[in-house]
């Protein structure tokens, strides 16, 4: 078994819902201890479904260790102050107001650890914004992304935290980029990362594709969502009415398609290149539309797959786990948390890392303040001390549970 690269380094979590947790997950994933700080009320996704723990938590809080700290306390600041002193890095994805109050600010831990790979992610990194709150919907809404989604023409959010998770990833990449410096003899260079920036960073494509039309056309024209550019290229009702989505991007994709589906007109040169289908895009849908209703599903797969089509089911969520292929070696976690069973998704590693990194279920609030209080070197005197004045706590069987289901009569 290999040695996962992080193996040794310490990191504290301060955050909450997903990006800052999100990028520790990963982090873990790649060997760190992780030491989420919580506050006495606990992350508030642990309460999120039905009083107890969401999906959000499980999946990415398993394998971290849990400190339940008071922060609103000198004494729960100061015990703070001492894990930062002998950790590798900080990920928090506190408002800055709220960063300042509570003294992890960059200046603030620079002077408590100089060694500490500091990394904040925000909703608006450095500018006239900075200290402006926003969520991943706000970034959505910001960035071009929610104008383009809309549902009953209301602008909308995806509905997965996309920005979040991208901020999270953008999060490890530079933690791992300073952690690099600083083994390099160079001081380890902060990490600001803002969910606006994220979006402006992921919709690139999209805001320079208009910038060229514009420039190109003298008027702004934004390019149309992928499926609808590209005739042939989207999702489609089987005759059993299953959903089968599409891949057709090129014009060989286009021509192995007919050929499987024995549309000879498909062959046409009408049809003969993709700007051609473009311009007769309501006959190509016509006839991709018509071909896949006259099938069952799973003879059109066999069809499709056997032609080299690219396609596959629009799965609902609670059928996605049953493909065999999410089933190999080193793509899925099990997971065992309160007498349930969990299968979790695996951070996608190098290859031969899987299995390389210990599962341990969430963990319960404070399950592990004592211990990494005394790894940060405070005296069993201190430890007692802090326990007593209450800015610090332990963890209580029984909290957080989930309300039980009761049967409609």
């Amino acid at each position: 078994m290999s040695t996962p690269p992080l193996q040794g380094k310490r990191v504290i979590e301060l955050g909450t819902m997903l990006a800052a947790p999100f990028a520790t997950h990963i982090l873990s994933q790649l060997g760190a201890e992780v030491i989420k700080i919580e506050p006495p009320a606990g992350d508030p996704t642990r309460a999120l479904v039905r009083g107890g723990p969401s999906g959000t938590f499980i999946a990415y809080s398993h394998g971290k260790k849990s400190a339940c700290l008071d922060l609103t306390q000198a004494e729960g600041r100061e015990a703070l102050r001492a894990l930062l002193a002998h950790s590798d890095a900080l990920v928090h994805n506190l408002a800055p107001k709220a960063a300042r109050k509570l003294g992890v600010t960059r200046e603030d831990c620079a002077r408590i650890n100089p060694q500490l790979v500091y990394c904040h992610i925000s909703g608006y990194a450095a500018g006239p914004q900075a200290d402006d709150l926003a969520s991943n919907p706000v970034a959505e809404a910001a960035t071009g992304v929610m104008e383009g989604n809309r549902i009953n023409g209301r602008p909308s959010r995806l509905g997965p935290s996309y920005h979040d998770q991208f901020a999270g990833a953008y999060a490890v990449i530079g933690v791992l980029a300073s952690m690099l410096q600083a083994k390099n003899g160079a001081p380890p260079e902060p990490v600001g990362i803002g969910l606006y920036e994220t979006g402006l960073h992921v919709a690139a494509r999209d805001l320079v594709g208009v910038q060229l039309k514009t420039q190109l056309l003298g008027r702004a024209e934004r390019e149309p969502h992928g499926e609808f550019s590209m005739p042939g290229y989207g999702a489609y009702l089987t005759s059993d009415e299953r959903w089968i989505y599409l891949l057709m991007l090129t014009d060989g994709h286009w021509l192995k398609f007919c050929e499987a589906m024995q549309l000879p007109q498909g062959a046409e040169p009408a049809f003969a290149t993709l700007r051609m289908r473009k311009k007769a895009r309501e006959e190509v849908e016509a006839m991709v539309s018509s071909a896949i209703a006259a099938r069952p599903f799973d003879a059109l797969l066999g069809q499709l797959k056997a032609a080299g089509v690219g396609c596959t089911e629009v799965l609902p969520l609670e059928r996605v786990l049953e493909a065999e292929h999410a089933h190999q070696p080193g793509k899925l976690r099990d997971i065992r948390y309160r007498g349930l069973s969990f299968e979790a998704p695996e951070f996608p590693r190098m290859a031969g890392a899987a299995g390389s990194v210990e599962t341990l279920p969430p963990a319960e609030l404070g399950e592990h303040t004592i211990e990494v209080l005394a790894a940060a070197g405070l005296s069993e005197s201190a430890r007692a001390a802090l326990l007593a004045s209450g800015a610090v706590r332990t963890a209580e069987p029984g909290s957080f549970a989930w309300a039980p289901v009761r049967e409609a009569s």
